[in-house]
């Protein structure tokens, strides 16, 4: 498969006919080359890999998927919808149709999907390494069930030790004149030369193997990467001091130093040894990077307790179904995502989001997995298992993020296009000019010149500098409970100058109260209440859950609405009974015929003004009530919007509610700008509106009715304590669902992109000085050549330079 073809399968696909790998399950175009066709049915791959598996035994791979997706129906996206803990549905947010990582995964999965940090639309069943940049795919999701230390870097750590070892007998021999230590004095130059050769060999064809195969390939598919240089480098300086070894009378008089050819066995040994040693050290790294994604997978506990006909059994977290029922003992983590069917107690949502004291769960309520059980005991209905619980998408969420790349990094793509080949070519203009005009030994010197230039400019440090640094940012933000998206929202969100904020859930808890009930005609309070719970009761708009609340802790009787129908963003309508209900805002009623909403209006003006929301009961064509609701503004809104004005950033409210709410709010909170009684629509269109006159505009809601606007504006920025579909429409989710998480995420961002420029300043400069020096620069000034040896620890040190610099982010303050 050559590198258009990758990119040309790498396209969203979204839009276009996709059916699912039979091998690894992920979605595939359905046009793909790769394709088989088997008992009369056309099936396609994902990569060269799945469809070799599949040639191989077809009957038994299709057997195997059959099993995985019927044990697995639940925590497999692949057609289907994800359903959040209260049953509804949101759209699939796993990867590929694949199923969601869980603690007790297989460590060695043979399907398992391995992808390149550097470049996300490689992927392929089982290791290997990137055949655009060479470097070693990594698994796509974190395995939590083996070490921490991995295979390929024990793999790598033990080849650089035994490089190492034999690599500074090397340097002792070859710098040992320098400092007066004569080794020819006990061993002959040619028992030294073979000594070299005994120690150097080892370090090149074994322990640099893993560098000498990349380069290979990167030639052999055109991809020159950094391990083309280090190659052509190494090899150059091996396999001339193996031809002074073996057949010295070959080697023209102009190599000659002091009058015998020199060796570089040591350069070659020094070199691979320094570039495994970044490589161990980036592998380390990268492991480092993962912790946010290894400590949120640890949340989970590793069994559960079900309650079966015969007794409790203990079970392995896997093993749990949708209906299960589990106990949950004082002290125990929550399992999987559910609803509490008997018992009560408080339980510690910190980890969901970040508020310290605990909440009360009673039956009905939902508990999500992760969470800790504190007092009480709890008989809970498993509804979210495997990758349906909200901590299994969070995983996902971060791992994508960490994946995908910043649009710098298209910058980089395209100098790393023409870097490695101009480096050879400078390489080749090094030695030409040293062997024509350089001072005598001139063959030597010229050859020590190529070699330094094609080490120096090895372009690790490049191609390391974006996304170390957004998998580290990527990881810090999810700490904070703020889970980006993909990192194109994390360069955009540092250029955001206007934030747009929904009041309700946003602004404020999100959990209003009805304060004042005021009745019309000859309806009593609790007539009215019980039959607008009874519609209510079907909506999930926390107005809502207000009147519900209110009716059930008066006793209130509620009955079954027929008919139901939610108006989005104004109101909603059914039967109850013989009554004709609808509920919603004055503007909704009128617009329906409903008699004396004027005098509601009246009426509902003084409770307005003190900030509350009213909402106007109609039944049948005649008001009958308007209800007072007050959502307390949240403790951390004033710190939060302090924060934002800090940054530099207008804050405007637009929110459903009638203007005298609205201004009650905005005047208290200190708000730039707000609009009331706008409908979703209308929200989208400010958005729009925003975006025309030159904004860069962050949205940031939690209802359904904030979706549109969601995915218009620059960044979407979800209230994780809010709807799936718009956390869907998002590229920011705050998993507390508190404001203090936009203030984070545009300091996380900020910080991010001046790492990025800070890596990529270091990398460019790096080059932009080093291969002058390696050519011989310095020489007609200061009579200074530089080793090849020197290339690659300077070629080192820049890749441990960026890697260092990016992982102070895991440190950086965003609040």
């Amino acid at each position: 498969m050559d590198h258009a073809e990758r990119r040309m399968n790498s396209l969203p696909i979204a839009d276009a006919e996709t059916k699912i790998d039979p091998v690894c399950g992920m979605k595939v175009r359905a046009d793909s080359p790769r394709s088989v066709d088997f008992e009369g049915v056309r099936y396609v791959f994902c990569s060269d890999g799945c469809l070799d598996k599949f040639k191989k035994d077809p009957a038994g791979v299709l057997a195997k998927r059959a099993q995985k997706e019927s044990a697995s129906k639940s925590s497999c996206c692949g057609e289907d919808s994800i359903s959040d803990v209260d049953g509804t549905s949101s759209p699939a947010s796993c990867c590929g149709g694949r199923t969601m990582p869980t603690s007790s995964d297989p460590p060695s999965d043979p399907d398992a999907i391995y992808t390149c940090p550097m470049h996300p639309e490689i992927e392929q069943v089982g290791p290997g390494d990137c055949p655009i940049c060479g470097m070693d795919l990594e698994p796509k999701l974190v395995d939590m069930s083996g070490p921490e230390d991995d295979e390929q870097y024990s793999d790598m750590k033990r080849r650089f030790w035994i490089g190492a070892a034999l690599s500074i007998p090397l340097l002792v021999i070859a710098m040992g004149p320098m400092i007066g230590m004569q080794v020819t004095d006990w061993i002959t130059p040619t028992a030294l030369g073979w000594l070299q050769f005994a120690l150097a060999t080892p370090v090149v064809f074994w322990c640099g193997w893993p560098l000498l195969v990349r380069g290979a390939k990167s030639f052999r598919s055109l991809n020159l990467n950094m391990f083309s240089l280090i190659a052509v480098g190494s090899l150059a300086a091996y396999l001339f001091s193996l031809v002074v070894v073996l057949l010295p009378e070959m080697i023209p008089a102009a190599f000659y130093e002091n009058g015998v050819p020199p060796l570089y066995f040591e350069a070659a040994a020094v070199i691979i040894t320094l570039v495994l040693l970044g490589q161990v050290l980036e592998l380390r790294a990268r492991q480092q990077t993962g912790g946010a994604i290894r400590e949120l997978m640890q949340l989970a506990p590793q069994t559960a307790t079900r309650v079966g006909d015969d007794g409790d059994e203990e079970v392995k977290l896997d093993e749990i179904q949708k209906g299960d029922r589990l106990r949950v003992r004082p002290g125990e983590k929550v399992p999987v995502d559910g609803r509490v069917v008997s018992g009560s107690s408080s339980v510690d949502e910190s980890m969901l989001t970040g508020e310290p004291l605990a909440v009360q769960k009673v039956e009905g309520d939902q508990v999500t997995g992760g969470t800790l059980n504190q007092t009480g005991a709890l008989v809970m209905v498993a509804v979210g298992v495997g990758g349906d619980t909200v901590l299994s998408r969070i995983v996902q969420m971060v791992a994508d993020a960490q994946r995908s790349r910043a649009p710098i990094q298209k910058l980089v793509d395209v100098v790393a296009q023409y870097f490695v080949p101009t480096v050879i070519v400078c390489s080749i203009l090094a030695f030409v000019g040293w062997a024509v005009w350089g001072p005598d030994p001139r063959l030597a010197h010229a050859f020590v010149a190529a070699v330094a230039v094609l080490i120096i400019a090895c372009p690790c440090a490049l191609g390391l500098a974006t996304p170390m640094s957004v998998m580290v940012g990527v990881g810090r933000g999810a700490k904070e409970g703020v889970l980006i998206k993909n990192a194109e929202v994390l360069e955009v969100m540092e250029k955001v100058d206007t934030v747009v904020v929904d009041k309700t859930g946003t602004l404020t808890q999100g959990r209003p109260e009805v304060t004042a009930i005021e009745t019309f005609g000859d309806w009593s309070e609790s007539e009215v209440m019980s039959i607008a719970a009874s519609v209510e009761s079907q909506s999930e708009h926390p107005l809502a859950h207000a009147v519900v609340r209110r009716a059930d802790a008066n006793d209130w009787d509620r009955t079954d609405a027929e008919d139901f129908n939610s108006i989005t963003g104004g109101g909603v309508r059914a039967r109850v009974g013989d009554h004709d209900v609808l509920i919603g805002n004055a503007a909704l009623l009128s617009e329906h015929g409903v008699a004396g909403v004027d005098a509601g209006r009246s009426t509902s003006q003084s409770h307005q003004e003190q900030g509350a929301t009213v909402v106007f009961v109609a039944i049948d064509s005649q008001l009958a009530a308007v209800l007072a609701i007050t959502d307390p503004i949240k403790e951390s809104t004033p710190a939060a919007l302090r924060t934002l004005h800090e940054l530099g950033l207008k804050v405007v409210m637009l929110t459903g509610d009638a203007e005298p709410t609205a201004r009650a709010v905005a005047t208290e909170l200190g708000i730039d700008e707000f609009h009331a009684g706008v409908s979703p629509a209308d929200k989208h269109d400010f958005v729009r509106k925003l975006k025309n006159e030159g904004k860069i505009v962050a949205m940031c809601g939690d209802g359904i009715n904030d979706a549109p606007a969601l995915a218009e504006a620059n960044v979407g920025i979800a209230m994780g304590t809010g709807t799936g579909v718009a956390i869907e429409s998002a590229g920011v989710t705050l998993v507390g669902g508190d404001l203090r998480g936009v203030a984070a995420a545009g300091n996380l961002s900020r910080k991010t992109m001046s790492n990025i420029r800070q890596n990529l300043f270091f990398a460019f400069f790096y080059n932009a000085l080093g291969i002058p020096i390696a050519a011989g620069l310095l020489y007609p000034f200061f009579g200074v050549l530089l080793s090849p040896m020197i290339a690659a620890a300077a070629m080192s040190f820049s890749s441990v330079s960026v890697i260092g610099n990016a992982l102070r982010l895991r440190s950086a303050t965003l609040s």
